[in-house]
């Protein structure tokens, strides 16, 4: 029996992918590290709404969808999650990689960490996952209430001990990679870049964050949620109704929060980022999912779901294109165009990525990671092509 595709996870995959590039562009242009007193109102009114419909959101939504996709991935492995573990170590290997020798933002790393967790819960009743979630969710307002940022501390200063051993400093930490003449330079950046990654899941305690998202994913993917739309659209219609009913003032206020840089402490920003952030990002899956179930032939789910199906090679291809837009090593963009500039060239690039995923998917059953990954799995040489594929599996072709 062929395992089915369902178009929905795909296309939500695809919207994620957006998100993510819009998320993350900033940083691959250095307007991130700029000064802020640069900005222009251009770029303010633009990172206004970036925070506010962007930030953490689709973060949260590739995040519920990885859970989901484990959910498929431990329902298909269960009595042999070595399979499993294998492929959560592959996923690691692939993170660690893109972490030293492509972008220091990586995530891949920390999803391959919360994955090979998730087992842990996999026999829990659907109630008692979401109260383990809710209360991941909490520990971070709970940490930082009682530790603040002290947990990371050491990392801290053990970034700035290797930023001194390049020449990286203050003054230069914003233009360093746009000034790179050579990759040995931009490996130089990555290694601090690495450890402030540490710093940053340390001090934002992503760790709980991420497991949290992933097993509610989790939990709605036990659930075949997406496999049945219609008869769950009214769960769907209360949470957009309570993910936005939340998420928008809240998110004005954590918007503003952001933006003024924490004027009511650490603390309350985090609480704002609980009920804001969580909240819509929730409400943006049920809102896809509905708008889908009303026209599931409509050809734009398919235009999704084809960087959807490939994700993975999408995601780590943002940032090959971010390397060579950006820093000096390629066109040398970087620092020369303002956030609106960099948002509409990761619109662009997205675009692309559509395009180059629809020719893509024609010929190939995987996206080329996807098919790395698959092999490494499970340890033998598989098909790329539809015209290898097994019939069962060339039943999902496009």
């Amino acid at each position: 029996m062929p395992k089915k595709r369902y178009v929905i996870l795909d296309a939500l995959r695809g919207f994620a992918i957006l998100g993510i590039i819009l998320a993350n562009f900033p940083e691959f242009s250095l307007w991130t590290f700029s000064d802020p007193a640069g900005w222009t109102r251009t770029d303010l009114v633009t990172r206004a709404i970036q925070t506010f419909f962007v930030d953490g959101k689709f973060y949260t939504l590739f995040s519920l969808l990885f859970g989901m996709g484990f959910s498929i991935q431990l329902a298909n492995a269960e009595g042999k999650l070595r399979t499993f573990y294998r492929r959560m170590a592959v996923l690691l290997v692939i993170g660690l990689i893109h972490l030293f020798f492509l972008w220091s933002g990586d995530i891949l790393a920390l999803y391959a960490v919360c994955g090979m967790l998730l087992p842990l819960f996999r026999k829990l009743p659907t109630r008692k996952l979401m109260l383990v979630a809710g209360g991941l969710f909490l520990v971070p307002v709970l940490l930082d209430a009682v530790f603040g940022t002290r947990l990371a501390d050491p990392l801290e200063r053990e970034q700035w001990r290797i930023c001194g051993l390049y020449g990286i400093t203050e003054a230069n930490f914003g233009t360093w990679l746009s000034d790179a003449r050579s990759y040995r330079e931009v490996l130089q950046f990555l290694h601090q870049g690495s450890v402030e990654r540490m710093w940053e899941f340390v001090s934002g305690h992503r760790l709980f964050k991420v497991l949290g998202l992933f097993i509610v994913g989790f939990a709605v993917g036990r659930e075949r949620i997406y496999a049945d739309i219609d008869s769950h659209k009214p769960l769907l219609k209360k949470i957009l109704a309570w993910g936005f009913g939340l998420g928008i003032p809240f998110g004005i206020l954590y918007t503003w929060s952001a933006m003024q840089g924490y004027p009511w402490g650490r603390v309350s920003h985090d609480l704002l980022y609980l009920v804001s952030v969580y909240p819509m990002g929730f409400a943006y899956a049920a809102g896809f999912a509905l708008a889908f179930s009303r026209s599931e032939e409509a050809p734009g789910w398919k235009l999704l779901a084809n960087p959807g199906r490939m994700a993975c090679t999408n995601y780590l291809g943002q940032s090959v294109i971010g390397i060579f837009l950006f820093y000096g090593i390629g066109l040398g963009l970087g620092n020369r165009v303002g956030l609106l500039g960099t948002e509409l060239i990761a619109l662009g690039v997205y675009a692309f990525q559509i395009l180059f995923s629809s020719l893509w998917m024609r010929a190939f059953a995987f996206g080329p990671v996807e098919w790395v990954w698959r092999m490494l799995t499970y340890g033998k040489r598989l098909p790329l092509r539809w015209l290898d594929q097994p019939r069962r599996l060339k039943s999902n072709s496009p």
